[in-house]
């Protein structure tokens, strides 16, 4: 059985259920959100994997009200179906990735041999938006350049980056809707203005913070060029 990665951390400026979890054959990060006082969540980037997704939700105790998707891969909308199904909870995605859902061809699961859907999303989110439950609020953060309608969640002392940033590294741009430059335009007016002290959740591999990328990532060097 593969190891699966799992945290509870209480965030500085509020208490917090957060949890990740490497999820798929591309090891996509899916977290589990709630807030301790009214046990309501959220899911983010459910790829794959529902029935261990839903086990964490049981063990937790959530309500979930949100699946959010970072942006439209199958890697990270792959179980939305069943999540949506068990829950009943609301899909969230940017307006501009929200075809990618019902898309196999832009959703990239028919070049894996795969037709994969998600039911449409019940909300449309843009920069600035707000997503809330409980005593939780999530400010969603437009970060085009892996995708066009890419977005990145905003938890006050952590951020989660979806395909937008990893640790040392970026997204990916060589898919449909992909654009290097816009990409680190991105990165560097939305997420590099954070606090320093940020940690970053990426949508692959492990944490970082706002201050080593900004040091330490070669992709965002003044002069880098791909």
């Amino acid at each position: 059985m593969r190891a699966v990665m799992r945290r509870s951390i209480g965030g500085r400026s509020y208490p917090m259920i957060f949890e990740v979890h490497p999820l798929g054959a591309y090891e996509a990060n899916c977290y589990i959100i709630g807030c301790p006082k009214t046990k309501l969540g959220a899911v983010v980037d459910p790829g794959a994997e529902p029935g261990l997704i839903l086990s964490r939700i049981k063990d937790l105790g959530l309500t979930i009200k949100h699946i959010i998707n970072t942006h439209g891969h199958v890697d990270h909308i792959g179980a939305n179906a069943r999540v949506k199904e068990a829950t009943g909870a609301e899909i969230i995605i940017h307006a501009d990735d929200a075809a990618m859902l019902a898309q196999p061809s832009g959703n990239l699961s028919a070049m894996m041999g795969q037709t994969i859907v998600s039911p449409p999303a019940g909300r449309l989110v843009k920069d600035g938006d707000q997503i809330t439950m409980g005593e939780i609020s999530i400010r969603v953060i437009h970060t085009p350049g892996h995708t066009r309608g890419g977005i990145c969640l905003d938890l006050g002392d952590r951020v989660i980056t979806g395909d937008t940033l990893f640790a040392g590294s970026i997204g990916r741009t060589d898919f449909p809707g992909g654009n290097y430059e816009t990409l680190i335009r991105s990165i560097k007016d939305k997420l590099l203005i954070l606090d320093e002290s940020t940690c970053v959740w990426p949508g692959h591999g492990s944490e970082s913070t706002i201050g080593d990328e900004k040091s330490y990532n070669p992709f965002l060097r003044p002069g880098f060029s791909c």
